[in-house]
């Protein structure tokens, strides 16, 4: 204590302020009032923060006692206040005494910092939930990674939780099937990060047991805050983020925008990912690039330290960081250290090097020990630093655990007994010893502080293992007696289906959560709380009540139960796992989704199977969702399970029924009706089982299906029916005729199919490709679209429907896969049966039974039968008849029935039934006196059925038509006494197709069939002949036919169809033939309105055939011939050759033509018949009221005429403008300026841009900003809409560098009214010269900058207004005041007519100083010869703009007038500001051009006259020219030969960030071709092997050289980093043709915001660089592109225009490449899509073009990618569409719709099946996805190829290698069993 006091006087003891109250002693006890810390600067150290003595210090700081000696005595202080509190007796011995512990718990979660107090702690600084706060810094340990958060261990045994906005920084792609998503991007389970502490969540609990939630933050811009490029060094470790991975490394992401990072790739097989987050090592600084280069060397950043650096603040560190440190102080429970020179920091007993370390660990410390240490913490607010000397820690390593959670130790060694606190533990795991700590609530049941009375060191305890510290590698471990009782103590105790007992904690509407008798909580959520679907919870869940449970599951530490009676009480087995889920047995389950094809059922676990319709007992024609409902228990049966893909098939039918009870496939059987649904009939079987009969299936024919639908009934009984299919225990039947009467030639089966054979079968699925034809079962064959029909048809569902009944002809059978190939095709179908029209009679008796139950009428008549009627009625078709005695029926008699007999009306006749139909009650006669005689003779002879029954079947007829029906022909047999027999008119393949016509009377040829009989419906029954053989006899009756007509020939035809644009005619021979439009009149005869109508249908004409009629043109398909009217054609003999159609027609000649299509922007005409033509919308007329109706002004067939205005001889089509036209544009070729044209507004460009105006089909103008109106108004825009129609005046027309036109437009109405395209008055400024000083002008706000503003005074110029013109008053914010867009009046300041540069003024008051200064002096007062003071104003390559001293005026002095010496850059003598002295040497007033001189010479002669100074001048700008030249010269020349050796090799392949020049953009297409032929040309004389080879050596080589060239750059760089414009002269005249020098400095100038300097760089380098050097001008222009898209103004514009300038000297192809790369990586996907789409015109034959199409369309998500691949392989040629499919491919599987990818490849391999390539890519991909039974279906395909060994061998290796990694030794054995197959087939 003296020797305190005496060190107290010497400083001026602050124990007097101390004194002073309780207040200031307040101040001093919290660290966190501490004004003066808060005002401290953070750049300076933390030791110079001191307490409240700082104003005792002497001046300067200086003090005389050490950091611990102010420690001490502050400590000292403070215990003699304390003393004197307790001498005033204010509180009692037993207050003091109770306080004393919580003084001492308070100081333990307390965090001190140092040079916040000055007191020395006695513990070390320990996060906990007290103390942990926003804003601190932590080391952890992600321990669990999820779809919804991290989790990590914290410091103390905590757990922190960062959610989704607080994982990057950066956006990061995932895939959407991933279980963790962007979590599993960012960081893996066992990783150490640093995060920061963004909340604290609070919650209502008092007993401090897990009441609060710490969210961290893993983003970057939070743990680096603060971080500057100065202070990183060299060795530091950093935290760091992947932002992009490149080709040659990653490009790294700190969460600063200042700097960025990269890592170079080590080897190929790295697995680093997109957003991972890394600890990496500092290598080097680039600081003139802002780049960072690390490592991720392991062994490296373990053993990198962190240096101390002038400025390094508390902020600069992170937790991780390896620092060397120095003990300072010995705490209760750790180490005070000093590190870094200024920081101090803690470390706690859990954290030393010994992991158990014993009651002794403080006598291996001493003061001042060096030690080293990782920062573990940083907490800003109190500048409190934790560390860690935990050995694993230190090596940047995890600490080892041994143990696990609930394991018990019964020989626990205690190690050391922390007295209130704990027992630390030394736990026998194996294989070395494990640490745990006990805490003291944990050690006894019963609660007693006094632990180190019952425990000393050494003792044995049984422990139990709560929870570990992965931090620190501690377990926490109780030795409570209650802790070793009962099932469930910790979550790794819970397994899914135990049941337990638990109470219920908390009830809420998501459910209830309940704790075990252990504390362990559980979820019961709320449909799992009742068997019942609730929607809140049930009564008896009441806090409190204690419930039995089940266990649904627990992943991680969340457990769910369920309370549902029927899963508690089940005695079921429990599957819990795939593995469980063995075929046959029987569990619980739930449903958790109902589909339509079956139900998901979830069990334990997350274990989930799925039973299929067939599978869920349903009864026929129910619904499951009417049965079933979601969260139901139900007992199933497990039928099958495939653990490895996770799939489990289950079945709702215990117990199934033995396959021998129900009826097989194929079987026929009877049933009657049960009920009927909305889409089948229900029966029931003989068998006690049930059927389903779907409505397509009751009858052959659709109609009649839906008809016997209506009228059946439940009891109705069929017959026969065919079992098709089966699902489960129910039937599918069919009572089609044609599949039951041909059920035994049905096939069921693949091997019961032959080739070439014909069976039944019905339509099961119609897709654009073809149809699928189902037999019985599950057998299906698949027809292609061109198989289907004979003709070819648009849409298959116009030729079938499905369910419809076919006969398919077997093309091909693939036993292997099962596959079959149909042709459904009549002329390989047509039947050969009447089994059709058997079927319909049969059908129609079902019907009309069912109707009426009342048929006895049907009996009083018979087919040919002779019957009395009476005429009731006529009408138009015939006579209606009734019968005595018959009310229910009524006859009908055609006309053409009548014969020659007179009927009267209620008069009786006798007539023959030639029809009865039964279902309509209507029967057909005939009064023929042939008919009736036969009838009347054979009723006489009583023989009705004689001539019928003399017939046999299979016999040929001659039979006549008496009757067309719907479906079927009712004919008469003349040759066996007129018998009525009836014929069907279509067959089962042609039911939707139009039939043949027939008409009553026409003679046929027919087969019978089948003769009367009950089968047959009593009727006679015939085959025609037309049907059965229609393709054969037609084909040989068409060539007879066409044999004797001829081009040239005349013939005559009869006119079948008027159509509008062609005539049908049918020649004499029975052809189709047509006559066009134009083949009518001759031109001489005029233009008729309507060429046909003179001709009439039925007409008879002469006509000349003039050409055979093309069958590949759309209308044409069934006409034969071409025919012409015209007279001059018809006018010559027999046979006459037929003038050839020539493509003759010159632009501007009048022809007509006749509109055959009217489409939205184009009218179609008819020139001749294949010549064509077409009027575009825009140059019909130039009125938008009339473009408006342009559709409605047309219609087909309407004769125009037009003038011709291009012509397209390849397609042969003209382009036509009317003569009704009032446009002034002759097409888009013939544009000039003053034409007014009409014109679609295609887009509205934003802010000033203008209008986007479409005035031809490929042609744009655009209409600038200040030509939309002729006022000037606000908003001119206002009023037009994308899509509008309108007005314009070309006002200007000019050409790019690539020859593209660009035309410029104007709505002014005062231009438009105007008809003399030379008289255009407008009060626009076209020229600079326009523009005058002090004029008024008005102008829209273009660009808005810190400087000024730009204006638009006209289309052509801009001007300027700087900041200090804008207003009178001071703006604060000008890009607020003066938005881009508004409208401003100014006047004109100042105009530079040679850089075409304005000045204005908006101020109002311009009589200021500064005014009358800029006018003392104007052109009046100067004179050539002056000699003038000036300051430079700009500095250009050409020459100084010179502003004259008290003036506005400038003039220019030409680099030749300089000086009286070459100078080669301007830029190293002047700068802005610099004030010159000149000589005027020439002034022009008309165009304000003032010639400025600066040589010495002008100064020393003197004046002279005018003329001399002109000479002079002349002479001496010819000269300085010519020396100029010369210079240039010498000094390339010198520049060539002194170039630098290391930049000589550089090919600019390191990239500048500024700039982000990235040279895989441009595709290197010529050295590509280059680098292919040489091979070729080398390969010629070496063998294949060797080839191979070659391409492997210079593939190496030219990476290696690569390598090289890069590092060669760097070091050349590095070895002198240039910092000024100097140094990098030097640099590019040492390398005059290296773009990446040339590209540092322009990245060198933007660093200094110096833009036009950066620009004239560029085309200094350009014109410098050699122009063999094609790749690194390529470079600069890249760099150009990148600058102009951050700095141009517009960026876009900017843009186009360096591209368009670029295009005239680079590789266009490349040039293409390297701006559509820009546009993708800044994300301008529009421009990128216009882009792309004008490559795929201009490189059409580019597969790469095209693919990058490809892969532009899939990144943007949009589904286009199949019609972009069908214009691709239009365009490229035949030898590039294997890859470009195949790379297609690739795309759609990595980022597109892989079903679309396996299309692609199946294609490709069904044309090449032997090109393992693309075999192996296709592999290869599918891998990727990971679905082993596609995979491996995938292989056996490919390794049953017939290939050659060397071929098959490489397939079955990629096989064996796959099931090596992927299968088990079974799978491995058969791969092998297969090959040696393939060998041995291959030997023999």
């Amino acid at each position: 204590m003296a020797q305190g006091t005496e060190r107290e006087r010497k400083r001026k003891s602050p124990t007097k302020d101390l004194k002073q109250g309780s207040k200031s002693r307040q101040a001093f006890k919290n660290p966190r009032k501490n004004e003066f810390e808060k005002e401290a600067p953070k750049e300076l150290p933390s030791s110079v923060l001191a307490g409240d003595d700082d104003t005792d210090f002497p001046r300067g700081g200086a003090s005389l006692l050490s950091r611990e000696e102010r420690a001490e005595a502050r400590a000292e202080a403070e215990a003699e206040f304390e003393r004197e509190e307790r001498g005033n007796g204010k509180k009692g011995k037993k207050e003091r005494k109770t306080k004393k512990p919580q003084r001492e718990t308070d100081d333990l979660g307390f965090l001190f910092g140092e040079g916040t107090t000055g007191k020395l702690p006695r513990f070390a600084n320990r996060i906990t939930l007290r103390n942990i706060k926003p804003k601190m810094k932590i080391w952890g340990i992600v321990v669990e990674v999820n779809s919804k958060d991290v989790v990590i261990s914290l410091p103390g045994g905590l757990r922190g939780f960062v959610r989704e906005e607080e994982i990057s920084d950066i956006s990061i792609h995932t895939n959407k099937d991933s279980e963790t998503g962007i979590f599993g991007r960012v960081a893996h389970v066992g990783q150490l990060v640093p995060c920061v502490v963004v909340g604290v969540d609070e919650d209502n609990k008092k007993d401090g047991k897990g009441s609060k939630r710490v969210y961290l933050s893993l983003r970057l811009s939070l743990v680096h805050k603060g971080l500057s490029l100065d202070a990183i060094q060299d060795g530091m470790v950093m935290a760091c983020q992947v932002k992009s991975v490149e080709d040659h490394g990653y490009i790294l992401h700190f969460g600063v925008s200042d700097f960025s990072g990269f890592m170079p790739k080590i080897t190929d097989n790295e697995k680093i990912n997109e957003g991972q987050l890394l600890q990496c090592v500092v290598k080097s600084v680039d600081k003139t690039r802002s780049i960072v280069h690390l490592s991720s060397d392991k062994d490296l950043i373990s053993k990198s330290f962190t240096k101390d650096v002038k400025g390094l603040s508390i902020d600069h560190l992170t937790p991780g960081m390896l620092v060397n440190a120095r003990v300072t102080s010995i705490l209760e429970n750790g180490l005070m250290m000093s590190f870094l020179t200024y920081f101090t920091g803690t470390v706690d007993y859990y954290h030393l090097p010994n992991n158990l370390p014993t009651g002794k660990w403080k006598d291996e410390y001493s003061q001042h020990k060096k030690v080293v240490a990782r920062i573990l913490f940083i907490d800003p607010s109190t500048r409190a630093v934790g560390l860690t000397m935990n050995k694993h820690l230190v090596h940047n390593k995890l600490p080892s655990i041994n143990v696990k959670i609930g394991d018990i130790y019964d020989e626990a060694r205690v190690l050391r007994v922390d007295k209130g606190l704990g027992l630390l533990v030394e736990v026998p795991s194996s294989p070395e010893p494990s640490p745990a700590y006990i805490s003291i609530r944990d050690v006894t049941d019963k609660e007693d502080s006094k632990i180190e009375k019952k425990f000393r060191e050494g003792n044995l305890v049984r422990v139990r293992i709560l929870g570990l510290r992965h931090l620190e590698g501690l377990a926490i471990g109780t030795s409570k007696g209650s802790a070793f009782e009962g099932s469930v103590f910790t979550h790794s105790d819970v397994k899914p289906g135990m049941l337990v007992r638990a109470k219920v904690a908390i009830v809420d509407s998501f459910g209830a959560i309940v704790q075990f008798s252990s504390g362990v909580k559980a979820l019961c959520p709320l449909p799992h709380m009742s068997e019942l679907d609730v929607a809140k919870p049930p009564k008896k869940f009441q806090v409190g009540a204690e419930l039995l449970f089940r266990v649904l599951g627990c992943k991680s530490k969340r457990i769910t139960v369920t309370h549902k009676k029927s899963l508690v009480k089940s005695k079921l087995d429990i599957v819990s796992s795939y593995a469980d889920a063995m075929e046959g047995v029987v569990t619980h389950g739930w449903i958790s989704k109902i589909e339509k094809h079956g139900c998901f059922v979830k069990f334990y676990n997350g274990v989930q199977g799925f039973a299929y319709r067939s599978e869920l007992g349903l009864q026929p024609g129910i619904e499951a969702e009417t049965v079933y409902h979601v969260g139901q228990v139900v007992k199933c049966r497990i039928v099958s399970s495939k653990a490895a893909t996770k799939r489990i098939n289950i079945s709702f039918v215990i117990s199934p029924k033995r396959s021998d009870e129900i009826a097989n496939v194929g079987t026929i059987v009877c049933g009657v009706v049960e009920h009927l649904s909305p889409s089948a009939v229900i029966v029931n079987l003989s068998e006690n089982s049930k059927g389903t009969i779907y409505t397509e299936h009751l009858a052959d024919y659709h109609v009649q299906a839906s008809a016997l639908k209506n009228v059946l009934k439940p009891g109705y009984k069929f017959d026969q029916l065919l079992v098709i299919d089966s699902e489960g225990n129910n039937l599918i039947l069919s009572a089609k005729s044609s599949l039951i009467n041909f059920a035994s030639e049905i096939p069921s089966e693949v091997s019961e199919i032959r080739s070439g054979s014909v069976v039944h079968g019905y339509i099961s699925n119609i897709i654009e490709a073809g149809c699928f034809v189902r037999f019985l079962g599950n057998l299906t064959g698949f027809s292609l679209k061109h198989k289907a029909t004979d003709e070819q048809i648009e849409e298959l569902t116009d030729a079938f429907y499905i369910g419809q009944s076919v006969r398919a002809h077997i093309l091909n059978v693939n036993s292997e896969s099962g596959r079959i190939k149909l042709s459904l095709q009549q002329s390989l179908c047509a039947s050969s049966d009447v089994s059709l029209i058997q079927g319909y009679f049969l059908s129609e008796e079902k019907i009309a039974a069912l109707q009426n139950s009342d048929q006895d009428w049907a009996k009083s008549f018979s087919i040919g039968s002779l019957v009395e009627a009476k005429i009731d009625s006529k009408n138009e078709f015939g006579f209606v008849v009734s019968f005595k005695n018959q009310t229910n029926v009524v006859g009908f008699i055609a006309n053409h029935q009548l014969g020659d007999v007179n009927v009267e009306l209620e008069s009786t006749v006798k007539a023959v039934v030639l029809d009865i139909s039964r279902s309509d009650g209507l029967i057909d006669l005939s009064l023929k006196s042939e008919l009736v005689s036969v009838a009347s003779t054979d009723k006489k002879k009583k023989r009705r059925r004689s001539s019928a029954s003399d017939l046999e079947l299979h016999e040929e007829v001659n039979a006549i038509v008496e009757i067309v029906k719907e479906n079927y022909l009712v004919l008469s047999i003349p040759e066996y006494n007129y018998s009525i027999g009836y014929a069907c008119i279509t067959d089962y393949n042609l039911q939707k197709l139009p039939h043949k016509s027939f008409s009553p009377g026409q003679s046929v040829t027919a087969v019978v069939g089948a003769l009367p009989s009950s089968d047959s419906s009593e009727r006679l029954l015939l085959l025609l002949k037309t049907l059965s053989e229609k393709s054969k006899s037609s084909s040989a009756k068409r060539a007879k036919m066409k044999s004797n007509c001829r081009v040239g020939s005349l013939v005559q035809g009869e006119i079948i169809e008027i159509k509008p644009l062609e005539l049908i005619m049918k020649l004499s021979v029975g052809l189709h033939s047509r006559v066009h439009i134009t083949e009518v009149f001759d031109d001489s005869n005029g233009l008729l309105e309507n060429p046909f109508s003179k001709f009439r249908i039925g007409e008879t004409l002469h006509a000349r055939i003039v050409a055979k009629s093309d069958h590949s043109k759309k209308g044409i398909k069934g006409n034969s011939f071409e025919l012409s009217l015209k007279p001059s054609l018809l006018s010559g003999g027999e046979e006459i050759t037929p003038p050839k159609q020539d493509f003759n027609f010159p632009i501007g000649n009048i022809i007509r033509g006749f509109v055959i299509k009217i489409d939205i922007e184009w009218v179609w005409l008819a020139v001749s018949r294949n010549i064509t033509a077409h009027i575009y919308i825009l140059d019909s007329s130039s009125e938008p009221n009339e473009l408006q109706n342009f559709r409605n002004k047309y219609k087909i067939g309407q004769p125009i005429k037009g003038k011709i205005i291009s012509i397209n001889e390849e397609k042969r089509l003209l382009r036509l403008k009317p003569e009704s036209s009032d446009s002034n544009s002759s097409g888009c070729d013939n544009i000039n300026q003053g034409d007014i044209i009409g014109g679609k507004i295609k887009k509205i460009l934003p802010g000033v841009g203008g209008i986007l105006v479409q005035i031809g089909p490929h042609l744009h103008g655009r209409v600038n900003y200040t030509e939309i109106k002729d006022e000037w108004v606000d908003e001119p825009i206002k009023g037009f809409s994308e899509g509008q129609f309108v007005k314009t005046r070309v006002l200007n027309k000019g050409f790019s560098s690539e020859g593209t036109m660009h035309v410029d437009l104007s709505l002014r109405s005062s231009l438009l009214s105007s008809s003399d395209r030379m008289e255009v008055c407008s009060d626009r400024f076209e020229k600079i010269d326009d523009v005058k000083p002090n004029m008024e002008v008005w102008g829209y706000v273009k660009n808005v900058t810190p400087k000024g503003c730009f204006i638009m005074l006209s289309r052509n110029i801009d001007a300027r207004i700087l900041i200090s013109h804008l207003s009178d008053e001071y703006i604060e914010n000008p890009e607020k005041e003066f938005p881009i867009g508004k409208l401003v009046l100014g006047r004109v300041v100042s105009v530079e007519a040679l850089s075409k540069k304005v000045e204005v003024t908006l101020k109002k008051n311009m009589n200021t100083k500064e005014s009358r200064k800029a006018s003392e002096i104007d052109f009046s007062n100067i004179n050539v010869g002056d000699v003038i003071n000036g300051q430079v104003r700009r500095v250009e390559l050409y020459g100084l703009f010179i502003t004259i001293e008290n003036s506005k005026l400038v003039g220019l002095c030409h680099i030749s007038q300089v000086s009286e010496e070459s100078i080669d850059d301007l830029h190293q003598v002047y700068k802005a500001g610099d004030r010159v002295k000149a000589k005027i040497l020439k002034v022009d007033e008309v165009k304000n051009r003032i010639a400025l001189g600066m040589k010495q010479s002008y100064f020393d002669q003197g004046s002279d006259d005018e003329t001399t100074q002109n000479h002079s001048k002349s002479s001496s700008e010819n000269n300085n020219s010519l020396k100029a030249a010369l210079m240039n010269d010498m000094i390339f020349g010198s520049l060539v030969q002194n170039k630098d050796a290391a930049i000589k090799e550089g090919k600019s392949r390191v990239s500048v960030p500024t700039l982000e020049v990235h040279l895989g953009e441009c595709e290197d297409s010529d050295n590509e071709n280059k680098v292919a032929s040489d091979e070729l040309v080398n390969e010629k004389d070496t063998d294949p092997a060797s080839r191979k080879d070659i391409k492997l050596a210079k593939k190496k080589a030219k990476e290696q050289r690569e390598i090289e060239i890069s590092a060669a750059e760097e070091r050349s760089l590095k070895k002198e980093v240039p910092t000024s414009e100097e140094e990098f002269e030097k640099m590019v005249r040492n390398s005059p043709n290296s773009s990446y020098v040339w590209i540092n400095y322009m990245a060198f100038m933007l660093d200094r915001v110096n833009v036009d300097k950066a620009r004239a760089i560029a085309k200094r380098a350009l014109s410098t660089i050699n122009v063999r050097e094609e790749d690194e001008k390529l470079n600069i222009w890249v760099a150009l592109f990148n600058l102009e898209n951050e700095y141009g103004n517009p960026p876009n514009e900017a843009v186009k225009k360096t591209f368009a300038k670029a295009l005239e000297f680079c590789d266009q192809k490349k040039l293409h490449f390297a701006l559509l790369g820009m546009y993708e990586r800044t994300e301008q996907h529009e421009s990128a899509e216009e882009l792309v789409e004008k490559m795929t015109k201009k490189f059409k034959s580019s597969c790469k073009v095209w693919l990058r199409f490809v892969q532009n369309s899939l990144k943007q998500g949009k589904d286009t990618s199949p019609e972009i691949v069908k214009r691709a392989l239009l365009s490229l040629p035949q030898k590039k569409h294997i890859k470009f499919i195949s790379q297609t491919a690739i795309l759609e599987f990595k980022i597109g719709v892989a079903e679309r990818g396996r299309s692609m490849f199946e294609g490709v391999l069904r044309e090449y099946p032997k090109r393992t390539d693309l075999w192996s890519v296709y592999i290869d991909q599918e891998v990727r996805l990971g679905d082993c039974e596609t995979i491996r279906a995938l292989f056996e395909r490919a390794t049953c190829l017939s290939l050659p060994p060397k071929k098959m061998k490489f397939l079955f290796k990629k096989y064996l290698e796959y099931e090596k990694t992927q299968g088990d030794e079974e799978r491995i054995e058969h791969v092998k069993s297969k090959a040696l197959e393939f060998v041995e087939s291959s030997m023999a």
